[in-house]
């Protein structure tokens, strides 16, 4: 009997986690990820000592399965988030948050680090830097067209994209037979909602002493939806600095797209100077700014329609089929997409 062949497409923590859960199993496994490296939005930048993770900024223990793969197998160099998160209103008011925070993990080069473990315990091949481009039916499997003309045929498909990134290799494809689950399944990316974030990171020569780690915005009227400090992760920042990892709302992030990197990070450290009542913070030593146009899902995906494609070999993972952008979530959903694959099912 031939050995049966597996597509994941993309790399994020859900590509991560199906490949992942193929470990082992008699499927040979490839990735396919556009961008140069794994993660998604478990990205990480080094400057100047400085390790800092400004896309998702830490891991949940709010899964049982993910918890026991952190605390586990991937545990080397995973570290605790030192701190809880408070709140903060409209009007710039601080308050505690909940009592009994949990735990917050990440690692000490960063929270990118989850998706390069889960990559070197796969038996995947790994292909970055690779964009699929169309998906066609092909006989009782499937066929990946990618960049430069390069054809893959499979067994099993996991599509781990961004819906926008899922309604456009949709678009063109063949599936013989006019097969209405590539137009549903496309209209329903094509629906899918997702909010916008753009990070701004500021760097000061000063320990900024806070009794907190993070600070969210729980009325979302605040042009802040997010603040935190990144010297709470232990390694991540020298001794007597301070980084601020400041995530603008959904709404603000629209507004600021395009605008110049410079032109964000002032906007940006005024906004954390009047928050935290400290003018020191308009002016930071340096400043980076990174943009997610596609960051928070609104809603979720039919689970009828994924039940339908998963008994053609294509199965769907991330954080759009539970509504919530979290990493423990997308990993998730990517771990019970590997298991189905693996079982057949």
């Amino acid at each position: 009997m031939s050995e049966s062949r597996v597509a994941v497409v993309g790399a994020g923590p859900a590509g991560c986690g199906a490949a992942y859960a193929l470990r082992g199993t008699d499927r040979a496994v490839t990735v396919v990820e556009a961008r140069d490296r794994p993660g998604g939005r478990m990205r990480t930048a080094r400057r100047d000592g400085t390790v800092y993770d400004y896309g998702a900024n830490y891991v949940k223990p709010d899964d049982d399965a993910v918890t026991e793969l952190l605390t586990g197998p991937l545990s080397a160099g995973l570290v605790a988030v030192e701190g809880d998160v408070w709140t903060f209103s409209t009007d710039g008011t601080i308050a505690p948050g909940r009592e009994g925070d949990p735990r917050k993990w990440t690692y000490r080069t960063g929270i990118r680090t989850l998706a390069d473990r889960l990559l070197d315990r796969a038996d995947a091949t790994v292909a970055t830097g690779s964009t699929v481009t169309r998906l066609d039916r092909e006989g009782a499997g499937w066929r990946l067209h990618r960049e430069g003309g390069r054809r893959t045929e499979v067994d099993d498909v996991v599509l781990a994209v961004p819906p926008s990134a899922l309604a456009h290799l949709l678009g063109d494809g063949d599936w013989r037979d006019a097969d209405p689950l590539r137009a549903d399944l496309a209209a329903a990316a094509s629906a899918a909602d997702y909010r916008p974030v753009v990070t701004a990171v500021l760097q000061y020569p000063f320990v900024l002493d806070r009794p907190w780690y993070g600070l969210v915005n729980t009325d979302r009227e605040h042009d802040v939806g997010w603040l935190s400090r990144e010297e709470c992760k232990p390694g991540h920042v020298p001794d007597g600095e301070s980084v601020l990892i400041v995530q603008l709302s959904p709404d603000c992030s629209r507004r600021r797209l395009d605008q110049p990197d410079g032109v964000v990070a002032t906007a940006a450290a005024a906004l954390a100077a009047d928050l935290l009542g400290d003018d020191r913070l308009a002016e930071p030593r340096w400043s980076d700014v990174r943009r997610f146009r596609h960051a928070l899902p609104e809603e979720t995906a039919p689970k009828g329609l994924r039940e339908r494609a998963a008994d053609r070999g294509l199965h769907l993972a991330g954080d759009w089929l539970v509504g919530e952008g979290r990493v423990h979530l997308a990993l998730r959903s990517g771990l019970d997409a590997g298991e189905r694959v693996a079982g057949g099912g």
